[in-house]
């Protein structure tokens, strides 16, 4: 019967009893296998079953064989089907086929053993999902301590994940392996070589991989263009002045202004008709309104303001004609001819006579205030707070004053007066003795007054007013002679000018409230935005401006030109 299996005489190198008893071993090793695998009692059923002889030692059946050897099962059973045709057989005969299905797989070459492996790894992935599967199935007996065991399994796998995920986005944000020899350089020494590259080819050198676009974000490669920018921030000496901002986003926002994309708002109304002053700090501006001067706070995207004024200033008896803001101070001239120190953060307010006419003009540097009049004089005043209100010096200007500005060296200041006589409108004044220095310029009609002026550098100036023309000066090379000039097309009284301190100047003008941009390194102006119509015609009293908006300042309302987004 089956009990029996076939065997020949020992010795002859037949299939005697060693050979039996190993493959014996190899059945009862691939049963215990089963066991530790399937449960305990799945494990003792299957193994009941698992012999198809009638003796006590049972012969494995076909696709038991098969399952355990893999594909050299088959090649084996192909190999001896006069074994497999009998109706019962030994464990020597299945060993026996397990054997010759193995040498017949190791003659199959690397294709079959590429077979098997897919399959193995086949067979892991179905087992990692039968035991993903368990938890759920916690009920039955022994459920809970499957559990138990799993669920860490778990945690671990989705650890090991999100680590793999992290080192994925790290690998695509560093250096790219593959690729031209040049990116794999020193950054420094690439730093250098894409700094001669334009803003076209920067851009399109971001879109090839991530690690170049956050390398072509950096600084230095956009410091270059930013400085040949329009308000990006540089000044002509290229100090950055906003180094909070990247760079790159400025050049971006720089490209708006050179094309004068930009949508308009209004951020203030007034009832009756005012004449404007203007001051921006930080997310804070300061307007005049008649007598009186309001600070309100910019929302973060700085083309709106919050309703409600976080402080207001007062203390003229009439409008208050200009201001500027100065160690924590407001320091303010008014119609009355008086002059009004405020503290910003308090409600310490001192006002003191200073002309026998209205105040045009003021300013504040280095604790000193210089202040011009309609009453042909300009003084000057200590600005510490045990001295106000003494005059230091009276100069007799001989004619009007409508601006005034002080060195950044504190040690003269400018005046901009009516030309109403002989003499040149612009006049610079030692700041110590209050003596005449020198004029600037020597060709001016008669009436050309100079409504406004500002120091840029200790060495150079800007000025504009009623005969439209915007003038650049430069001490170091003449004061007879302007550098540069820009006339107004219109052939309009120009009230005030703005500038970045570098290429872009802005200017407002007389009528229809037009403000004008220009690059200082062409004559021709860049973009004109006419803010009125014909019924409510203002001049702009006022202009300030950011890297990213123009605020200018009408008789019935306070506009902003958004630059961010246009």
């Amino acid at each position: 019967m089956g009990s029996q299996g076939r065997s020949g005489p020992p010795g002859n190198g037949g299939p005697g009893e060693g050979e039996g008893g190993e493959a014996r071993k190899l059945q009862e090793g691939r049963v215990a296998r089963g066991k530790r695998r399937k449960g305990k009692g799945k494990g003792k059923a299957r193994a009941g079953q698992g012999g198809r002889g009638s003796g006590t030692e049972g012969k494995p059946g076909p696709q038991t064989a098969k399952e355990a050897a893999g594909p050299g099962a088959d090649a084996g059973a192909r190999a001896c089907p006069r074994e497999e045709a009998e109706g019962g057989g030994s464990v020597e005969e299945g060993a026996r086929g397990i054997v010759k299905g193995v040498e017949g797989s190791a003659g199959a070459g690397k294709e079959a053993q590429g077979r098997e492996y897919g399959k193995k790894e086949e067979w892991r992935v179905r087992a990692r999902r039968r035991e993903g599967a368990r938890p759920g199935r916690a009920q039955g007996r022994g459920g809970q301590a499957w559990a138990d065991i799993a669920g860490p399994r778990v945690a671990m796998a989705a650890a090991a994940r999100e680590e793999e995920e992290e080192a994925a986005a790290r690998q695509s944000a560093a250096r790219p392996a593959a690729g031209p020899a040049l990116w794999r350089l020193p950054e420094e020494l690439l730093l250098l070589i894409c700094s001669y590259l334009d803003m076209r080819a920067l851009g399109r050198l971001a879109q090839v991989c991530r690690w170049l676009r956050r390398f072509t974000s950096c600084d230095l490669l956009w410091r270059r263009i930013a400085r040949a920018s329009l308000n990006s921030g540089f000044t002509r000496l290229g100090t950055d002045l906003m180094t909070s901002v990247p760079v790159k986003e400025r050049v971006k926002v720089s490209q708006n202004w050179r094309l004068g994309r930009c949508r308009e708002g209004i951020l203030l109304k007034w009832r009756c008709r005012q004449m404007p002053w203007m001051q921006l700090e930080d997310d804070s501006l300061y307007i005049s309104q008649a007598n009186f001067i309001l600070a309100y706070q910019f929302r973060p995207d700085g083309a709106s303001l919050n309703r409600r004024p976080l402080g207001v200033f007062a203390g003229h008896d009439e409008d208050v004609c200009h201001f500027v803001l100065a160690n924590s101070h407001i320091v303010s001239a008014g119609g009355d001819g008086k002059i009004g120190v405020h503290k910003i953060h308090s409600t310490f307010t001192v006002k003191y006579s200073a002309h026998e006419q209205e105040v045009n003009c003021v300013d504040c540097k280095g604790g000193i205030i210089v202040s011009g009049s309609r009453d042909r004089t300009a003084k000057v005043w200590p600005l510490a707070s045990g001295r106000l209100g003494q005059c230091l010096h009276t100069i007799q200007t001989e004619d009007r004053v409508w601006s005034i500005a002080i060195s950044p060296l504190l040690s003269s200041f400018v005046t901009g007066t009516a030309c109403c006589g002989h003499f040149s409108p612009l006049r610079i004044w030692d700041l110590n003795s209050g003596q005449l220095m020198t004029h600037l310029g020597s060709d001016f009609p008669p009436g050309a007054g100079v409504l406004d002026v500002m120091y840029e550098s200790p060495f150079t100036l800007l000025s504009c007013g009623y005969d439209t023309y915007v003038r650049y000066w430069d001490l170091r090379t003449s004061v007879r002679k302007c550098v540069m000039e820009w006339e107004e097309p219109h052939d309009s009284t120009l009230y005030c000018l703005q500038t970045d301190g570098n290429h872009l100047l802005a200017t407002g003008s007389s009528y229809y409230g037009v403000v004008r941009l220009w690059d200082r390194r062409q004559r021709a102006c860049l973009h004109a935005f006419p803010l009125t119509s014909t019924p409510l015609s203002s001049p702009v009293y006022c202009l300030r401006l950011t890297t990213k908006h123009l605020y200018a300042a009408l008789s019935y309302n306070l506009h902003v030109l958004d630059f961010q987004n246009p």
